[in-house]
């Protein structure tokens, strides 16, 4: 849907057809949003701004039915375009780049007479001129006006400079008269009336406006025009009209359809060629570098005009470039001449001040580079656009490589609507099947196809013309085969570009044999490779790859830390299916990141662990190929920390159950246990003792043993974890895990041991995950403590670590510890939004012991709440999974605790007392005492017998006393009202009597008054 504000606001479909927008508000709604496009404008502005002081009763209820005539007029219309109207809090959101303005600032950027005329043509009023007296749109609109003067000035320069200066006199004589002291539009008229011979009334013009200026503003005219008055006075030859044989009309082909996603490089080209006398645009075929020079040119002005010479139709090699562009320019030559065609170009240039395109000089470089460097050296009046798929390799020449247009991320429709690529590949696809149109439906294929085709402009244009047979869709699903896919029938498109196996291959063509075989061998890196990878894999040196790089068909990426070859994805499956000696290279890349892999390993666990994260996550494409061709287990293991850390636990088991020798299996097995159990995989004790047996001091039998204790058998993990480390990294490792079964039973010395020596040892390694995961203990120490504000402190730094590491699984458990210590300090709100964040992001990396501490603060959030069926929800899911473990899961016991007092507090105080009973069974069985002390709470909330209820309250706090575990404000609530029931009950006397007595009892001898 097409947009126009430049004069009375205006709607009109794709087709053309005018849409009609009902009502005054209706229209005044459209036009601001239409001033504040792609921004949200909140509800109150915009009931501001259309009812002023004047706002109905309901000034809500009558903006929502507005947006709604709104909505249905543009989807009546149109349909879809509703959805370009976003409620978006706290208004409303205009999503929609059609606007007429956007292209008239596109074309203002141009300096040729005819894109300026152009711009010009799109204003049919002034800017918003049906509402152009409010108050919301005054600047906008104030803003247009004045970009339109400096248009209509750039526009009378570029027609003096043709030599229009009889018209241009004539037409600026209103627009002079409408805006007298404007000085840069006098300025073009006195040189136009010179030019005109009109002198006097130049002079005329000058003294209207200092008197003007002195009467209006008591100013006198700037210094340029003054200067300029002088220079007429003085009759200055610079100031005469050129003589009219100096103008040629330029020879670049009419466009047939829209430039899209070049504004910005047209801009920036625009800005220099004028300082460049060459300027070479390279890039790989496809990239539309030639549509980018005829436009930059389209665009340029020069007092001779822009000369286009096509060397594609030249034979390869050493061809008649010379004769080439002596038939462009129409020089014939004479009978009996004996001067070199080189010669004969030169001296038809030498008095010319004019702009030569030379389109596709790859296939002639020798010739042309010699040709341009004659011309640059004898003729100084005339500047060469090249485009080429390599250098000329000129001093002076200035390189400019054409990027491929930006691709979407994802499948957003926001993003997508953002993404040249996504709009060049629409608007083509829509030329070509009516009705086609980028939406929800729609928008995920697109952007896959675009990534696909790595945003090159001839294949997006070649997918297009498929849209009609195949859907687009169908397009995306036949990708794999693009080579018999992407072709055209256009009859008036050039051979070499009617299929994408035409132009990639005229680059191949161009190339020696050894060249060849190196820019093939590239192909098996699925995601480039650094300049050292490159040299071993493929067998070359830095000069061949240079070539490459020159001949634009291998792109050098130094966007990140190190710099990458990187090969399109159409260049690599062009070349693949030319690569003679596939398994050889193969086995070399397979080795290659075999041996990268297993020297990063150890860097893991040390002070260079974000480099080398940060490295594997670069070549994680390289190294996933190298398992699937040759790198085995060997590779898997070397692998599985690095897996890890970065929380992909499926794919460390995929690659781990390949088989391998005795040595490699017996290395895989603690690993293949560990990330079993990880993933919530049942693994029989005896099987798990196995794996760890052939390096029980090692990293895979600590990880191993570590997984155990997510699985709640305690006893097994103690049992396995190494007693005598292998190395410092190992020792603090184990001192982790020791502190983990320290908080399990409530061991707050063991705990704090524990965790505060493994911090240090891994301070003293640098290693950052190390550091982040002791001091996670050393928070849970703090919280145990009641030092919840500590505890939260420690977290955040913790988070922050994890973030910066991208730790994802670490994020997780971060972002839930502060969630469960905000439910303890009763920030519910607060604790929602963090397990909400840490839940999404446990889903996103698939990781089940992250998704449950999530849902757990997400459960008691909503009890401690009061969101009762939401808890119950969560809860139940939770117990559910606890309970089917092979050993009770450390959670359980609190859950049920929980889910008790949410199920009390919905009116079934049995049902309650059951849940409560099962979770200080469950403490027993694990014998983790401190849990048992919330199951004897919870007890007292349900249990009838009000004397038993407060013998249970005095055992709990008996136990929270001996064990060091103060109740959490949040806690403290559910026994603040149970203590207040039940001392209103029995009285102040009784209840502390019977508690008296519950405090002589243990934790056992509680649960037998039952």
């Amino acid at each position: 849907m097409q947009f126009g504000v430049l004069g009375p606001l205006a709607v009109t479909t794709d087709a053309g057809e005018p849409v009609v927008v009902p009502g005054t508000k209706v229209r005044a709604l459209l036009a601001d949003l239409l001033a504040n496009r792609n921004q949200v404008v909140s509800a109150d502005r915009l009931i501001d701004d259309l009812w002023g002081d004047d706002a109905p009763a309901n000034p809500a209820g009558a903006l929502q039915v507005r947006v709604s005539q709104l909505r249905k007029a543009l989807n009546d219309a149109e349909p879809g375009a509703r959805e370009l109207v976003e409620s978006r809090p706290p208004g409303y959101l205009l999503r929609v780049d059609a606007v007429d303005v956007g292209r008239f600032d596109e074309l203002a950027r141009c300096a040729d007479v005819e894109r300026l005329t152009e711009a010009l043509a799109l204003w049919r009023g002034e800017a918003y001129a049906d509402v152009a007296d409010a108050e919301f749109v005054r600047a906008e609109a104030a803003r247009l006006a004045e970009q339109r003067l400096v248009v209509q000035e750039r526009l009378a320069q570029a027609r003096l400079a043709r030599g229009e200066h009889d018209l241009v006199a004539a037409d600026l004589s209103e627009l002079v008269a409408k805006h007298p002291l404007r000085e840069g539009l006098r300025a073009v008229q006195l040189r136009a009336l010179y030019a005109a011979g009109r002198q006097s009334e130049a002079l005329d013009s000058y003294a209207d406006l200092r008197a003007r200026l002195a009467e209006d503003l008591g100013l006198d005219p700037g210094p340029e025009l003054v200067a300029l008055h002088r220079r007429i006075l003085e009759q200055d030859a610079g100031l005469s009209a050129p003589p009219k044989a100096a103008f040629v009309r330029n020879s670049l082909p009419a466009p047939l359809d829209e430039l899209i996603g070049r504004a910005d490089a047209l801009a920036e080209l625009g800005a220099l060629l004028p300082r460049q006398r060459l300027v070479t645009l390279v890039g790989p075929g496809g990239v539309g570098k030639t549509r980018l020079a005829t436009e930059t040119a389209r665009a340029a002005s020069y007092p001779d005009g822009v000369q286009l010479i096509e060397l594609a139709p030249l034979p390869a090699g050493d061809a008649p470039v010379a004769e080439q562009v002596l038939g462009a320019l129409g020089a014939h030559e004479a009978a009996g001449t004996t001067v070199s065609p080189a010669d004969r170009v030169v001296t038809a240039l030498r008095h010319r001040q004019l702009l030569l395109v030379l389109d596709n000089c790859e296939h002639v470089i020798e010739p042309v580079a010699e040709l341009v460097a004659r011309l640059l050296r004898d003729v100084p009046g005339v500047s060469v656009l090249a485009t080429s798929r390599e250098p000329l390799g000129l001093t002076g020449e200035l390189l400019w490589e054409v990027p491929p247009l930006p691709v979407p991320d994802d499948g957003d429709l926001d993003a997508v609507r953002r993404s040249a690529a996504a709009r060049l590949f629409v608007a083509r696809a829509a030329a070509q099947q009516r009705g086609f149109h980028l939406d929800r439906q729609t928008a995920t294929a697109v952007a896959q196809l675009c990534r696909r085709l790595d945003g090159l402009p001839l294949a997006l244009e070649l997918a297009a013309t498929r849209v009609r047979a195949l859907g687009v869709r169908g397009v995306v699903d036949r990708l794999d085969d693009r080579f018999r896919l992407l072709t055209t029938a256009q009859r008036d498109v050039p051979p070499r570009q009617r299929t994408l196996t035409a132009v990639i291959g005229w680059s191949w063509d161009l190339l020696d044999e050894p060249d060849r075989v190196v820019l093939a061998q590239l192909a098996v890196f699925p995601d480039g490779c650094t300049p050292e990878a490159a040299e071993q894999v493929c067998r070359t040196d830095l000069d061949a790859l240079a070539r490459l790089v020159d001949r634009s068909l291998v792109v050098l990426d130094d966007s990140g830390a190190a710099p990458r070859y990187r090969l399109l994805e159409s260049v690599a499956a062009f070349c693949l299916e030319r690569l003679t000696d596939a398994d050889e290279v193969r086995a070399r890349h397979a080795a290659y990141y075999t041996e990268l892999a297993e020297r990063a390993d150890p860097a893991l666990r040390g002070a260079d662990q974000q480099r080398w994260l940060a490295l594997l996550d670069v070549e994680l494409a390289n190294l996933r190929s190298a398992l699937a061709h040759g790198g085995g287990l060997r590779l898997a293991v070397a692998l599985s920390w690095y897996w890890f850390l970065r929380g992909r636990l499926t794919e460390a088991r995929r690659a781990l159950a390949v088989p391998g020798d005795p040595e490699q299996e017996a290395h895989a097995a603690p690993w293949r246990v560990g990330f079993a159990l990880s993933q919530g995989a049942a693994v029989a004790p005896d099987d798990v003792r196995t794996a760890v047996v052939a390096d029980p001091a090692g990293h895979a039998a600590w990880f191993a043993a570590n997984a155990v204790i997510e699985h709640g058998d305690l006893a097994l993990a103690s049992e396995l974890l190494p007693t005598t480390a292998a190395d410092p990294w190992t020792e603090a490792a184990v001192l982790t895990s020791l502190a983990h079964l320290a908080h399990a039973n409530g061991d707050q010395a063991t705990l704090e041991r524990t965790a505060t020596r493994s911090a240090a040892l891994f301070a003293d390694l640098g290693d950052r995950w190390g550091r982040l995961r002791a001091t996670e203990w050393v928070g849970g120490l703090a919280d145990m403590r009641g030092e919840h504000e500590r505890a939260a402190a420690l977290h955040r730094e913790g988070l922050r670590w994890a973030e910066e590491l991208a730790l994802w699984p670490q994020v997780c458990a971060e972002l839930s510890w502060l969630a469960w210590l905000a439910v303890q300090t009763r920030d519910y709100a607060q604790g929602r939004e963090l397990a909400e964040r840490a839940y999404d992001l446990a889903v996103e990396q698939g990781s089940p012991g992250a998704l449950i501490f999530a849902e757990m603060s997400l459960g008691l959030a909503a009890r401690r709440d009061g969101k009762l069926d939401l808890a119950v929800t969560h809860l139940s899911r939770l117990a559910d999974l606890g309970r089917s473990e092979s050993q009770p899961a450390l959670y359980l016991p609190m859950i049920l605790v929980e889910l008790g007092y949410a199920v009390e507090l919905g009116g079934d105080p049995d049902a309650a007392l059951a849940l409560h009973v099962e979770a200080f069974e469950a403490a027993e069985a694990m014998a983790t005492m401190r849990d048992a002390v919330g199951p004897l709470e919870g007890m007292a909330s349900a249990v009838r017998s009000p004397e038993v209820a407060v013998r249970l309250l005095g055992a709990a706090a008996a136990a929270r006393l001996a064990t060091q575990s103060p109740a959490a404000p949040a806690e403290r609530d559910d026994t603040d009202r149970v203590t207040a029931r039940l001392r209103a009950e029995l009285g102040p006397e009784r209840f502390d009597a019977l508690l008296a007595e519950g405090a002589q009892l243990s934790p056992s001898e509680a649960r037998a008054q039952l």
